[in-house]
């Protein structure tokens, strides 16, 4: 299995993930802002090993498996600072998901993030379509899905870490993404 490649962008920098990220993972994800439209199966409150269990024993399982690819968000302009984490998931209906700390947050970061991954999903792994769930009244990823030419395709429900919420499923295809790049 080939390993999980560094991704760059204008501005960022995605960095597979590895087991040394826990701490910084710890700090920038434990905040009610990244967790409450996040699946119920993000514990709350995020233990204090909540980082590690999920690395050691979830993550890098995943990966290691050619099941998932993750990525930790830095900004080239800090490199240390780990800011947010992207990953590609080779599920039903659950393609992609992210998470950037409050700080960061509102600044275009993670439509970046997002087109770069977006890419390996399509052109590295071949893939002929991405699906990616959300809270409906995640507005921030709703409109991130709409920026990058995804459609709605189906709603539901589900449990999310701040409740039961009808949940969209976004979608865009292969033929669809190329495309839109073609437009730009």
């Amino acid at each position: 299995m080939e390993q999980t490649p560094t991704l760059y962008t204008e501005r960022l920098i995605l960095r597979p993930l590895e087991l040394a990220d826990a701490e910084a993972i710890q700090q920038q994800f434990a905040h009610w802002e990244v967790v409450r439209y996040l699946n119920a199966l993000v514990p709350w409150p995020y233990p204090d090993d909540g980082a590690l269990t999920y690395l050691r024993d979830i993550a890098l399982p995943a990966i290691a498996a050619g099941k998932e690819w993750h990525w930790t968000i830095r900004l080239k302009s800090a490199p240390e600072q780990l800011i947010g984490n992207i990953s590609l998931m080779d599920e039903p209906d659950n393609h992609r998901g992210f998470w950037l700390a409050p700080a960061w947050q509102g600044q275009g970061l993670m439509t970046e993030a997002s087109e770069a991954v977006t890419r390996y999903w399509f052109e590295a792994l071949g893939q002929p379509l991405m699906r990616v769930p959300k809270a409906a009244p995640n507005i921030g990823s709703r409109k991130l899905s709409e920026r990058t030419g995804m459609r709605l395709i189906r709603t539901d429900e589900d449990d999310f870490v701040s409740g039961r919420f009808p949940r969209e499923i976004w979608e865009i295809t292969r033929e669809e993404w190329q495309q839109q790049r073609l437009k730009r």
